[in-house]
């Protein structure tokens, strides 16, 4: 993995430009959206593409799943090690990314099974 593949920690020291604030980018978000290497097939996915594809039909999606999916090769990764460093970090990137999704489905009328 290259250096800029490493975990990251949304609880780190992040520079946000002004620019990033007026349009209501947070840490959390450039960390959702920070796109990583698929070990196995190579390809670039974030979390949030793992979560809105790769894992959009599974239960597990938005009930704090360890896991992030690839969503070329829908081969599975844990969360902590790969996306973020550690547990606690794992927990509070889970209850962000399903926070917005629940909202994005709120807020588009779409009745979950």
């Amino acid at each position: 993995m290259s250096p800029n593949q490493a975990p990251i920690s949304p609880f780190a020291p992040m520079r946000l430009t002004p620019e990033e604030r007026s349009a209501g980018i947070t840490k959390d978000l450039k960390v959702a959206a920070r796109r990583f290497l698929c070990p196995v097939c190579h390809k670039e996915f974030s979390l949030f593409q793992s979560r809105a594809i790769a894992c959009v039909a599974c239960p597990q999606a938005n009930q704090n799943c360890p896991n992030v999916r690839c969503p070329h090769c829908d081969n599975e990764f844990p969360i902590e090690g790969f996306i973020v460093p550690g547990k606690e970090e794992t927990v509070h990137m889970n209850k962000y990314a399903d926070n917005v999704f629940d909202n994005w489905i709120d807020s588009h009328g779409i009745i979950r099974r």
